[in-house]
């Protein structure tokens, strides 16, 4: 079987998460990184809470929330649950920071190489529109991605199927024949699960979830993705 187009998780895997910890911690010295651990497992928290209730309100619509109001909301929840004083301008300033969060090093080099090889490559991200646009702006990545996916038309997040089929219709391509790249554990077992070929980027040497399942292969950095594309391979048609 031959790898025709790769995808890339967004937050996690091509901006790193945890970028904010140096404005936390000069905003709340001694609890930047907890705030920020804890942000970040609220925010996937709340993906799961308003994609598996399936309730509704009163009008009738989904609680499907955009994934910057479940981002605000998990960094109120976190200030709240450490006993910290999140005033109106802190939360702004953190939030834009989100907005902007930095790439990983190594990012770059392989987008341009991918480019290079004619693999095309794309973002499918938990992100809603507006965020994924800033992100991408912001780190230079406009030219080198074939398509920005979010989950927002679905109004489901991964690891949601109706999230995960997203990339195979952009692409025209069958799940199995896509590279799926995830820093996140879960996600990577969930697009196993759904049928792409996986890559789990684990950065941090953490145990696999036991969960009977394994990523197609793992690797400890995004440069591990070059080596599933031969410097020949064809363009995707």
């Amino acid at each position: 079987m031959k790898l025709r187009a790769v995808i890339f998780d967004a937050y996690g895997t091509l901006f790193d998460v945890h970028s904010v910890v140096l404005l936390a911690e000069q905003l709340f010295p001694g609890h930047g990184e907890k705030l920020s651990l804890l942000w970040r497992d609220k925010q996937i928290e709340y993906t799961r809470l308003v994609s598996m209730s399936g309730r509704h309100d009163q009008a009738g619509s989904e609680h499907y929330r955009p994934f910057w109001e479940l981002t605000r909301a998990a960094l109120r929840f976190a200030a709240a649950r450490l006993g910290l004083a999140l005033d109106g301008a802190a939360e702004d300033r953190l939030m834009n920071e989100y907005r902007h969060l930095s790439a990983f090093p190594e990012n770059r080099d392989v987008l341009v190489e991918l480019q290079r090889r004619r693999i095309p490559a794309a973002i499918l991200s938990n992100g809603d529109p507006e965020m994924l646009s800033v992100a991408v702006k912001s780190a230079g990545f406009a030219e080198l991605l074939r398509h920005v996916i979010s989950v927002h038309p679905v109004r489901r997040y991964k690891t949601d199927p109706a999230a995960y089929a997203l990339g195979p219709a952009a692409f025209g391509l069958p799940a199995r024949e896509i590279l799926f790249v995830s820093s996140n554990g879960w996600d990577a077992i969930g697009a196993t699960w759904f049928g792409y070929t996986t890559l789990w980027v684990n950065r941090s040497a953490a145990p696999l979830d036991p969960l009977g399942t394994e990523p197609s292969h793992t690797g400890r950095s995004l440069r591990d993705v070059l080596a599933l594309f031969p410097a020949a391979a064809a363009p995707c048609a």
